[in-house]
């Protein structure tokens, strides 16, 4: 079984019962990962396969620190045994470390997940900020406005998310323009 499959495979038995909505969401960013994987080169595998895995975090029995993003690279270091790279990109994807500063968990992100730049980490979150809760495409204006609506004002989640806007933006418009859509 290659990497993806195998994403593919831990994230729906994880996801599509407990949570179908999260479960459609991540079936959405996976594809749009193959979409746009021809853009990363040797890492496409690597980046289809944490599109695929990126929210694991939110099933209910890995839920620990309440950041979806570490929860779920954990889980996937210690127990899937996960390559490096994915669970790399999982942690840190669309933003999360500006969440992670925001609930006092920086010190261990990036201890444990050394943050990935550059355009492997602008396709993440390309991928997922592009796409609904529902899976399907979307502008990432309103999948910004989705998120600060569904968690409403206060929630550290949308404080995050309204931070990390600009940079999220900065990503999409990047992979749209290497696509020619941008």
């Amino acid at each position: 079984m290659d990497q993806v499959e195998r994403a593919r495979d831990l994230t729906r038995r994880l996801l599509a019962e407990s949570i179908p909505r999260r479960w459609s969401h991540s079936q959405g960013v996976g594809r749009k990962a193959e979409s746009v994987a021809h853009l990363v080169g040797d890492d496409a595998a690597a980046l289809v396969a944490s599109a695929w895995l990126h929210d694991v975090g939110y099933a209910p029995d890995l839920v620990k620190t309440g950041m979806h993003q570490l929860d779920g690279a954990r889980y996937l270091r210690d127990v899937a045994k996960v390559d490096d790279l994915v669970c790399r990109l999982v942690a840190h994807h669309s933003c999360a470390h500006i969440e992670a500063r925001n609930r006092g968990l920086s010190d261990q992100l990036a201890a444990e997940f050394p943050p990935v730049e550059g355009l492997l980490s602008d396709a993440i979150t390309y991928a997922d900020m592009t796409t609904t809760p529902d899976g399907e495409p979307v502008e990432v204006e309103q999948r910004l406005a989705e998120i600060l609506s569904r968690y409403g004002a206060g929630d550290v989640v949308a404080e995050s998310i309204r931070e990390a806007s600009p940079l999220i933006i900065g990503s999409v418009r990047r992979v749209s323009a290497l696509l020619g859509t941008g």
